[in-house]
């Protein structure tokens, strides 16, 4: 189902333990009800396996999607 209305980029971030993931996505803004974006199912879809891939720890496939920032540990002194 596709939705009728202005097609914008979004910015989402998944965080899961020591990882965050930037991802942009479609979102629309439909004509009858303009309060704010609407995401369309495929995107929806697409967001739930994201967080599934996040919590996963599937770094490597996470990179093929987005932006991923690993936090680095560093050594007390």
């Amino acid at each position: 189902m596709k939705l009728e209305g202005q097609h914008v980029k979004q910015t989402l971030w998944f965080e899961s333990g020591d990882s965050v993931v930037r991802i942009i996505v479609d979102a629309v803004i439909p004509r009858d009800d303009a309060s704010e974006p609407c995401f369309e199912p495929e995107t929806v879809r697409f967001l739930s396996e994201v967080q599934q891939r996040a919590n996963a720890g599937d770094i490597e496939w996470l990179k093929t999607v987005g932006d991923v920032y690993v936090l680095a540990h560093s050594r007390s002194a």
